[in-house]
């Protein structure tokens, strides 16, 4: 995040994004200047309509896999207006942080990102204002052939945010850099401005997680409880959503392991996982023997998903016959969700490798199953030697 934040003075703007940094002492300049309390907002009357747009916003962030409706009904040129998007948007965060639902939460914050993605990526008046709110420094230069204008970026910003989105133009070395600044050129289908909004998106999200743990380290149990009713619908939509989107497959999932169980759900949260994780999960489906239709459709709510760009992938990791990463490597790469006494095959000396877990897994559902079928056999052996 830049050092100094460059003032935001137009209140539209600062009603379209409420996140931004300089968002959050507007926002209290709106309750304060409206005679509005946190209670108020929660229960007042006469602010029934910001509560409604709050639970759309949060239904669109949470239930839309491309993310929150970019579109608003809400007359940003009127002072009401202004006041409504502001405070949805702080009501929709408060619902959130009183859940204390980790899934809820990157799930609410996955959505905002994007929303801000795509709105970022049109705003070509606001563009260098905004970008400079989450960047070091932004510059632009016009194409002498087109000119369209190209943005470069420095390169600290860039090494830092890059290794959370997939694909080859975020690898640096794909990238023109010259004295310090990364050239983001226009590529698949995106001009250069939306290109860098994507790179913003990585720091919106970042700065959500923050702005909301702060606030939930905070709030106290009493004032959650006052959230209790939207908290219990809309964690209730949620869990009915990820069960309804989790892909069926041939598998017994019962046993997979914590990490492979782990990448498939965070993606299907919208968690953008790791380069390793998402390869780990490709190798782990072909060692199981899923399709690579079924692999394919793990990665379906990923942040940056493509389906040209998962097929592809994905049919290269089968065709070269890829080995699921070990235990150790899965550990190194923030990939193991395990810790010591959180499950007790993983915590045995011998489990060095995710198939091994699957192998153990499946050879104690069969002694069971095998036992169970032994039952009634000895049942019978027992009632003709009581008859006789």
């Amino acid at each position: 995040m830049p050092l100094v934040l460059p003032p935001v003075e137009d209140e539209v703007l600062l009603a379209r994004y409420p996140f931004l940094p300089q968002g959050r002492e507007h926002m209290r300049g709106v309750l304060e200047s409206n005679g509005i309390s946190v209670e108020d907002l929660i229960d007042a009357p006469w602010l029934e309509d910001v509560r409604s747009r709050g639970r759309l916003r949060l239904l669109d962030s949470v239930m839309h896999k491309e993310g929150a409706d970019i579109a608003t009904t809400v007359d940003l040129s009127t002072e009401v207006g202004r006041m409504t998007e502001v405070l949805s948007f702080l009501h929709a965060m408060l619902v959130v942080c009183a859940s204390f639902n980790d899934r809820l939460l990157a799930r609410w914050i996955e959505g905002e990102a994007s929303r801000a993605d795509q709105l970022f990526g049109m705003d070509s008046e606001n563009f260098e204002l905004l970008a400079s709110s989450y960047l070091s420094g932004i510059r632009d230069e016009a194409e002498s052939n087109s000119g369209e204008v190209v943005y470069w970026i420095p390169m600290v910003d860039f090494i830092e945010l890059c290794p959370r989105i997939s694909g080859t133009y975020w690898h640096l070395a794909n990238r023109p850099l010259t004295n310090g600044w990364v050239r983001m050129d226009a590529a698949v289908g995106e001009s250069s401005r939306q290109r860098t909004a994507r790179l913003l998106k990585e720091r919106i999200r970042e700065n959500l997680h923050t702005t909301c743990t702060e606030r939930m380290d905070k709030m106290s149990e009493e004032f959650a409880a006052l959230f209790a009713d939207p908290v219990e619908r809309i964690t209730g939509l949620l869990s009915e959503r990820v069960e309804a989107e989790m892909p069926m497959t041939a598998a017994v999932r019962e046993d997979w392991p914590p990490c492979f169980e782990s990448a498939v759900s965070e993606l299907n949260q919208g968690v953008n996982v790791n380069h390793v994780g998402r390869v780990f999960l490709a190798a782990f489906s072909k060692s199981v023997g899923m399709s690579q239709e079924q692999t394919c459709s793990f990665f379906a709510n990923a942040p940056d998903y493509s389906a040209d760009t998962t097929s592809y992938q994905v049919n290269q990791i089968y065709e070269r016959d890829y080995t699921p990463h070990g235990c150790a490597a899965l550990k190194t790469s923030a990939r193991c969700p395990v810790q010591p006494g959180d499950d007790r095959l993983c915590d045995q000396e011998w489990l060095t490798h995710p198939l091994k877990y699957l192998r153990a897994k499946q050879r104690s559902r069969y002694r069971e199953v095998s036992q169970a079928a032994e039952e009634p056999e000895v049942v019978e052996d027992e009632v003709e030697s009581a008859n006789s």
